[in-house]
């Protein structure tokens, strides 16, 4: 799968005195298209990580916006994963009426091991979460291996 679609329609909650919605709103669009997504392979935000809780907390994301939507529109989020890091995921959504995109926003969020107090210290994406979540179509990002003279030699020979 590259692309995962959630069907959504604008609320009258998500929307200001003249119907439009709020901009705030497109970052929730954004996160339940997330959550939907995990939920379609099999994840949760809470049990991913097995007996240890993990957290998946937002240390980026921003949203640029071409076109309003309006009370009770129907829209489509579609969401990409961009990037799988060792320890992070970057998503790519676009929010789209009627084939038109009116934004385009991102979100970049850490896994996160969740221990006493609350205090959250990053970790290495599960084996079982990094896999589902790499047949999703997202670039995985491997650390290359250290350069030799011999490498280069063989790289060169080509």
């Amino acid at each position: 799968m590259t692309r995962f679609t959630l069907r959504r329609r604008v609320e009258f909650a998500d929307t200001d005195m003249a119907g439009i919605v709020h901009f705030t709103a497109y970052f929730r669009y954004l996160e339940a298209a997330e959550h939907a997504l995990l939920r379609s392979l099999g994840l949760s935000l809470f049990d991913a990580g097995g007996a240890a809780r993990l957290d998946w907390p937002r240390v980026s994301a921003s949203f640029d916006y071409r076109a309003p939507l309006r009370f009770d529109d129907e829209f489509d989020v579609r969401l990409r994963m961009q990037r799988l890091g060792q320890s992070s995921v970057t998503y790519r959504g676009e929010i789209v009426r009627e084939g038109v995109v009116v934004a385009v926003g991102r979100a970049t969020v850490v896994c996160c091991r969740v221990g006493k107090g609350g205090t959250l210290r990053a970790v290495r994406i599960p084996a079982r979460v990094r896999a589902l979540l790499a047949g999703t179509g997202a670039k995985a990002v491997r650390k290359a291996a250290p350069t030799t003279r011999r490498s280069r030699r063989r790289a060169g020979s080509g």
